[in-house]
């Protein structure tokens, strides 16, 4: 299936089917697609806001990084963790505010892929925010921050050509 279909499929028929095309459409990764998953954040389905904000993650679409930090407060879980992780992918640094408070989510999906966010993003605020929270009184919280505190470290020291830590 082609780009064109996948963006009329995008628009029209059922909540399945524009779920579908919006994940195809991250997977051929043509950034031609951004403006139509951009709009795509707005459907009523879950499943199609979800698979869009991924979608451009994937495809590399940096000018929605403030569309998708204001997905982080959208109503369906899923959507938050798909925007959360597409933040992560674009290294998007001005949402490490808005990744931050997502570490506050009541749902733990996307409390951890604002975590692993963060850590992609790795700038100091960043770093920052995943020390504090692994200070949080909520052990889930700041278990899931030191996991990825760890892992950025181990990836740090992987690049200076010295060994990882032993977890």
């Amino acid at each position: 299936m082609g780009i064109d279909d996948l963006l009329a499929d995008l628009k029209g028929g059922t909540g399945l089917t524009r779920a579908r095309a919006a994940s195809e459409l991250g997977k051929l990764r043509d950034k031609n697609a951004a403006s139509a998953l951009m709009k795509a954040l707005n459907d009523a389905n879950e499943g199609v806001r979800s698979n869009a904000a991924f979608a451009l993650g994937e495809i590399g679409a940096v000018a929605a990084v403030p569309v998708l930090a204001k997905k982080l407060s959208d109503p369906g879980e899923f959507v938050r963790k798909s925007a959360a992780k597409a933040l992560g992918m674009l290294k998007a640094d001005q949402a490490v505010a808005d990744l931050a408070k997502a570490i506050g989510d009541p749902a733990r999906v996307v409390r951890k892929s604002a975590m692993r966010s963060l850590g992609q993003i790795a700038t100091t605020e960043a770093i920052a925010a995943l020390k504090k929270a692994a200070r949080h009184l909520d052990s889930d919280i700041a278990r899931m921050a030191e996991d990825t505190l760890r892992k950025l470290d181990n990836s740090e020291r992987k690049a200076f050509g010295m060994p990882s830590e032993k977890i």
